[in-house]
């Protein structure tokens, strides 16, 4: 893979957390499948529409996105090796044909200029180390008027996963895990300089609104605890505290979590911004 500049993000993606993100498709488009709907319905995409799906991981997105372009044709890029293998079978059992996977640093891959009708992403633009210059490629790779719908973390203290981890101070290093900056996963929960970002980027209309969905952490307390710390920012806190404080953390996590549990599964609301945007007819 060439052009890449946020390498700490390829490594990441191309070691641990990539493995463990394909090995777990299902239970993380478990966790993100209520947010599915909103950003395609604000993508508004039509039966011939070429769609642009950044970040795509696993590819759910993606796939979704293929199905409702019938006509049209969806591609997935994604820096992650591993996510994107797991994508291409996914489609391939699925009998999906108008979809396609490459691999790339959406900061600077080289995407065919004007070639796109819409740019989508769940959660997959977070991680530019220069977010103008990654909303310009993109924003390039779109036909003048050409639509965009992103989903980007934000409103920390209402996501309950995080909430939970708040409880955690006192035996895990968080700091200030869950505050807005960049890059990582709340760089745009700043309406105001998000919207100046995707300005400077080329893109005209751009608005944000919030969005709230309920997604399935596992099958009960126990089994989600286990899960959140495993992954993630989790795991990336978990690893710096001694076996003991992990389990009591472990522990503790499960007792939090467990009013949620209801009907068999582990549900937990998530709150995000719903980016929109336009390029400009030049």
């Amino acid at each position: 893979m060439r052009n890449i500049v946020n390498t700490e993000q390829a490594q990441a993606w191309n070691g641990y957390e990539g493995d463990h993100w394909a090995s777990n498709q299902d239970r993380w488009d478990a966790v993100n499948e209520g947010l599915n709907s909103p950003l395609l319905d604000a993508a508004s995409l039509g039966r011939d529409d070429r769609v642009l799906d950044i970040g795509c991981g696993a590819g759910q997105t993606t796939r979704l996105a293929a199905r409702r372009a019938s006509g049209g044709h969806a591609l997935g890029l994604d820096l992650s090796a591993p996510m994107l293998a797991r994508a291409r079978d996914t489609a391939r059992r699925e009998g999906i044909a108008n979809v396609s996977f490459e691999q790339g640093d959406a900061q600077v891959h080289a995407l065919a200029p004007a070639a796109y009708d819409v740019a989508i992403s769940r959660y997959g633009v977070l991680f530019f180390a220069d977010p103008v210059a990654g909303f310009g490629n993109i924003c390039g790779a779109l036909r003048p008027g050409g639509r965009a719908a992103f989903i980007c973390g934000a409103y920390p203290e209402e996501n309950e996963w995080l909430q939970a981890f708040a409880e955690l101070r006192d035996l895990l290093p968080i700091g200030g895990f869950g505050k807005p900056g960049g890059p990582g996963m709340f760089s745009l929960a700043d309406v105001d300089r998000t919207c100046e970002i995707l300005s400077a980027a080329g893109f005209e209309g751009v608005g944000a609104t919030r969005v709230e969905a309920y997604g399935t952490w596992g099958r009960d307390a126990a089994d989600a605890a286990g899960f959140l710390l495993g992954s993630g920012p989790g795991r990336h806190l978990a690893s710096r505290a001694t076996p003991d404080t992990r389990a009591r953390a472990l522990h503790r996590l499960t007792e939090i979590l467990r009013p949620h549990e209801k009907d068999g599964a582990l549900r937990l609301r998530s709150t995000a911004l719903l980016v929109t945007a336009v390029r400009g007819q030049q």
